[in-house]
């Protein structure tokens, strides 16, 4: 069960790493990115951060070996702007879910007309 308190510091977390990698990282491999989710561990040592990258295979790639080589930075970034004792190690992980969604969705879509011209 989470505490609210790690509730809290996943969602400023969520936010700040967000806000970081949209105005402040300069690094052209890092294309559009969007944080979904950020999951700390309950001693705070590491974060996951779930992202969601809109690019093809070859530039997700690109965009999270980048966005692990700013870790340091964004780690910095994020000590500078929030007042918490401990800042977690940050962890960068592709999330896909919202393309499988997608595409899911075209297969239902495609399925519906089939049906229809049957």
């Amino acid at each position: 069960m989470k505490s609210i308190r790690l509730e809290k510091i996943n969602s400023l977390l969520r936010e700040e790493i967000g806000s970081i990698i949209q105005r402040d990282l300069k690094d052209p491999r890092i294309g559009f990115v969007s944080v979904l989710e950020v999951r700390t561990s309950p001693d705070l040592r590491e974060a996951r951060v779930f992202v969601s990258i809109f690019a093809d295979e070859e530039n997700k790639r690109k965009t999270i070996k980048g966005l692990k080589s700013a870790s340091g930075f964004i780690h910095k970034e994020i000590k500078d702007r929030l007042r918490l004792r401990n800042i977690p190690n940050i962890i960068f992980e592709l999330d896909d879910s919202i393309e499988k969604g997608a595409h899911i969705l075209e297969l239902i879509d495609k399925i519906s007309r089939e049906e229809k011209i049957e």
